[in-house]
């Protein structure tokens, strides 16, 4: 059963950012996928190795089966010990299994996860696996709040949920008659896009002074990260801006 849980993050903003806990069964869902897909990589390349090195160039060369055994043996180690520190690195904490089930790694901060946390994590995978079906990590998951294992025990991570795209949805009010400036949307993290849209949906329930304060310090935090100067229109204006053209991008959907 997945824990209902939540990681809740008090940003310098004084707005909370919460990230659903992934449980056991969306995490079981996401290794069984990811072992399909491995399986199946698996037996293509054995086809593939028993085609090129088998036949007649066995016996124009006696030793291509041998290499070819340590070729497939070379390619199995690198697949199943690199496949998950390569896929969430490169995927922003996801493999295909974890996007097919929803859930991404981050870290405790909030932050996208970097390739230390994406290697030092999968590299104690082998400890959370004892004895073959991860008793270790699911021992350990139940053991604590926030359904860790070992692995994000050492690299400081948790498995998150994916939001929906209907869940705290933003309330926009821009009706922009002007044009709109294109901002290097590519240059903001995950978790600002979080922090932006945390405050837009909840900004109608903030007193107006702290909510003109708030939403001037995060158009200053972001309009510095983006490198562009903060525009004289309305702060929320902006961020409204930048949150449409994060979300119309490929980068967060």
């Amino acid at each position: 059963m997945d824990s209902l849980d939540k990681l809740t993050i008090d940003t310098p903003e004084q707005i909370a950012i919460e990230f659903p806990l992934a449980g056991i069964g969306s995490r079981f869902l996401a290794i069984a996928l990811d072992s399909i897909i491995q399986t199946l990589a698996y037996i293509v390349l054995g086809l593939l190795a028993l085609f090129l090195f088998g036949g007649q160039l066995a016996h124009v060369w006696r030793a291509a089966w041998n290499w070819s055994q340590a070729i497939f043996i070379l390619v199995m180690f690198c697949m199943y010990w690199g496949y998950y520190a390569i896929f969430e690195t490169l995927w922003n904490g996801q493999t295909p299994g974890k996007r097919l089930a929803g859930i991404r790694v981050i870290k405790e901060t909030g932050r996208p996860i970097a390739v230390f946390e994406a290697v030092s994590r999968n590299l104690v995978r082998v400890i959370d696996q004892i004895p073959g079906v991860y008793a270790v990590g699911c021992i350990t998951m139940f053991l604590n709040k926030k359904s860790k294992r070992l692995g994000d025990f050492v690299a400081g991570t948790v498995v998150v949920h994916e939001k929906k795209e209907d869940a705290a949805e933003p309330f926009f009010n821009l009706q922009a008659a002007t044009p709109i400036p294109a901002y290097q949307v590519s240059k903001l993290s995950l978790i600002e896009l979080e922090l932006i849209e945390t405050f837009l949906a909840r900004r109608l329930d903030i007193p107006p002074e702290v909510r003109v304060a708030t939403a001037r310090r995060i158009a200053e935090r972001i309009s510095q990260k983006l490198g562009c100067e903060r525009p004289p229109s309305d702060d929320e204006d902006f961020l409204e801006v930048v949150a449409k053209q994060c979300r119309d991008s490929l980068l967060y959907r």
